[in-house]
């Protein structure tokens, strides 16, 4: 009889012990929902493409964004909302940027033209944002020569048409495959949840902190980005 009574002891601490954790976990998934760097990122902001759907440019500026990059082409390929975004994140008085995201399976020219095509030169617009990571969809994995050297000349088409020097966002993975921090001299956009990167081979300006972050106006997570003090 003792032992069953110790069992049941037993089984009714274990449980409470994992509905505490469980409830902590909830807690800790709540303000990561919520969570963004301190004021000591004085402009912060997301970047968005068609998979986050209509979006309500002024609710987010009002749930503090002071910037947004809106994704203008992928490979070779128009962002079915960039046009609306554009014009509506103007609207809002914010900052607004243009982004492409590469791909290794299209040939850099191809890209840079699609993307000097469908985005006008704006000189009071924010640098355009190349994004560089690996997809689902392109399993090519060029040598790293082939890589740079197309990067390179997408860097100059685009910069010769934009007029201003390009910011390079590029995740942990494909800078480990490439070295593009260490062999192109560019500003870095470094993507690492929660707590600041240090795998570029230079000091990043911009950081995206959170992939999962909510704000009113969107539905669903957000990239939420900040620029280094």
């Amino acid at each position: 009889m003792v032992k069953y009574r110790l069992w049941g002891i037993r089984v009714g601490l274990y449980a409470t012990i994992a509905g505490v954790l469980a409830l902590a976990a909830i807690i800790l998934w709540v303000l990561a929902l919520s969570w963004r760097p301190t004021d000591r990122f004085a402009f912060q902001g997301l970047d968005v493409s068609a998979a986050n759907g209509e979006i309500d440019w002024f609710a987010v500026k009002r749930g503090g964004a002071d910037f947004a990059y809106v994704r203008a082409t992928a490979a070779d390929q128009r962002d079915p909302r960039f046009e609306a975004n554009w014009a509506a994140v103007a609207e809002t008085g914010m900052r607004r940027g243009a982004s492409h995201a590469y791909s290794l399976c299209r040939l850099a020219a191809d890209q840079a033209n699609a993307f000097n095509t469908i985005v006008a030169r704006d000189d009071g617009a924010l640098p355009t944002a190349l994004e560089l990571d690996f997809s689902d969809d392109c399993t090519a994995r060029p040598t790293a020569p082939i890589v740079l050297d197309e990067l390179r000349r997408f860097i100059t088409m685009v910069e010769s048409h934009t007029g201003k020097p390009l910011l390079i966002k590029v995740s942990k993975r494909f800078d480990a495959a490439y070295g593009v921090t260490l062999t192109i001299p560019r500003p870095v956009w470094a993507m690492q949840d929660f707590f600041p990167p240090d795998y570029p081979a230079r000091r990043w300006r911009m950081w995206q902190a959170s992939d999962m972050r909510r704000i009113d106006g969107v539905d669903g997570p957000v990239h939420w980005d900040v620029v280094a003090p």
